[in-house]
């Protein structure tokens, strides 16, 4: 399962994302947790330094993209390779322990590994976007064959920024973090209507619930896509001030919540079909838009007709 976190900016979804990703993996199961915001905190919140953090996956974008390419026929190189390339027969499919990935571009924490995108430095000022750097998550998850009981965790951008590409549409499940305020659900109504079209199946969050007049509010706006709420936590405010943390802390019905999380998780079916079918549409508007006249090729012809989606084909040495 991929699942997005996502949510207006200070909603709360980096801190959702660190203790879904800590109680998923309590479970047992493995975990992989990136940060695609770009305010990069994820780790922070995990307790690292920034000295502890792994390679940033932004920073080695045509590595990546050589790496995924692998022998595919349909690819002339790694510089004809964009963020929505899908692979084909030839290219290199990953795992949540492929050693590229697992090697320099992740660290352990709790029983999990980190990714991280990287953040926007002096160089990008002016220049770039934050999606170049996305862009290598994008390619990640295109790519990788997840398992039975394995968990991509991603802390997104926040808003609705995540619809400047096909992003959204990579994961089994999206949750919507949302304050009970009117600036909170907004974010909700234009996620909600630019997913529709997709089938991206979302749920509602409620974070910072302070009272059942709060829950009241947000059952209004949102309806029957709110989930479950998180109260207002002190385990959690100690942790985003840095002090000592573990999810034993947290108040009994909080981590009652993360059990609902996961449990909505684990009964959403896996749908390897509609992502193939998503990966290449998204691939086909991004060609017509612009990458067939950045890269000076027809990119339609990159996408396989005959490439399988969830099937792991011979691994290439």
């Amino acid at each position: 399962m991929r699942v997005a976190f996502v949510g207006k900016g200070g909603s709360g979804k980096t801190t959702l994302s660190s203790l879904f990703a800590r109680h998923t993996a309590r479970q047992g199961d493995p975990v992989v947790v990136i940060d695609a915001d770009i305010n990069q905190h994820l780790g922070m919140v995990l307790g690292l330094a920034p000295g502890d953090l792994p390679e940033p996956l932004g920073a080695h974008l045509p590595e990546i993209k050589e790496y995924l390419r692998g022998d595919n026929p349909r690819i002339t190189s790694a510089a004809a390779m964009v963020k929505t390339t899908p692979p084909g027969r030839g290219s290199r499919l990953v795992t949540l322990d492929d050693p590229y990935f697992s090697g320099r571009h992740s660290v352990p924490v709790e029983g999990m590994r980190l990714m991280v995108t990287g953040p926007f430095g002096e160089d990008d000022l002016g220049v770039a976007c934050y999606h170049s750097k996305v862009g290598a998550v994008e390619l990640f998850l295109n790519h990788l064959v997840d398992g039975p009981d394995e968990y991509v965790v991603v802390d997104m951008t926040a808003g609705g920024d995540s619809f400047a590409s096909g992003l959204f549409t990579r994961f089994d499940m999206t949750f919507l973090v949302a304050e009970p305020t009117r600036q909170g659900v907004s974010v909700y109504r234009q996620y909600r209507d630019h997913a529709r079209d997709f089938d991206v199946p979302i749920a509602v969050v409620g974070n910072k619930v302070h009272s059942p007049a709060d829950v009241a509010f947000l059952r209004e706006h949102v309806g029957g896509d709110l989930l479950v709420c998180m109260e207002h936590s002190p385990a959690v405010r100690a942790m985003e001030q840095g002090r000592g943390f573990a999810l034993d802390a947290l108040e009994p019905a909080n981590r009652e919540a993360l059990s609902v999380l996961l449990a909505r998780v684990r009964v959403q079916e896996k749908d390897w079909a509609k992502f193939g079918r998503q990966t290449a549409e998204f691939h086909t508007r991004n060609a017509r838009a612009w990458a067939n006249r950045a890269t000076g090729e027809d990119l339609l012809r990159q996408i396989d007709p005959e490439f399988v989606y969830g099937e792991r084909p011979a691994v290439v040495a």
